[in-house]
């Protein structure tokens, strides 16, 4: 059902359970997985011009960082990528080139009159994305998993 898995990360808390979520799938249908980190080409060019280079590098940095963190969740071989662009697009975009069957990521879960809200790159890459798009919203604290214990995944 699963043969290619992209994992869209910021390297935020917000991700880390969607990262062992879609790994876990990965394990369940022996699927590839992409690990991919969109450096905000809007971030960028919204900073002063003499800065952004710098502003740039630093995201590249965090990215790659990111990209590591998922590396070492797991013992199967995960192609990472750092672009470059819109997020939502670039998203959907590489989802495409590699022939993603799903692409997973993480949502801050909200609360009352914002509960529809799932964060604004989060649901860009829903209505844009061409493949289906698992969204796993982050826990509260005081939340608890399926296991009826709080999770930190």
């Amino acid at each position: 059902m699963f043969d290619t898995i992209v994992i869209a990360t910021d390297g935020s808390e917000s991700v880390r359970r969607a990262v062992g979520v879609a790994l876990d799938l990965a394990d369940r249908f022996d699927a590839s997985v992409h690990a991919l980190y969109v450096v905000d080409a809007g971030e960028v060019e919204s900073s002063p011009e003499r800065l952004r280079e710098e502003m740039r590098e630093a995201l590249t940095e965090r990215g790659e960082r990111a990209l590591s963190e998922v590396e070492t969740e797991t013992d199967r071989p995960v192609t990472a990528a750092v672009r470059e662009g819109r997020p939502a697009t670039v998203v959907g975009d590489y989802a495409r080139e590699v022939d993603a069957d799903v692409v997973a990521m993480g949502t801050r879960g909200r609360h009352g009159e914002n509960r529809f809200l799932i964060g604004s790159v989060a649901e860009r890459v829903v209505r844009t994305c061409p493949v289906p798009v698992l969204t796993v919203r982050q826990l509260a604290e005081d939340e608890e998993g399926p296991t009826g214990t709080p999770e930190s995944v």
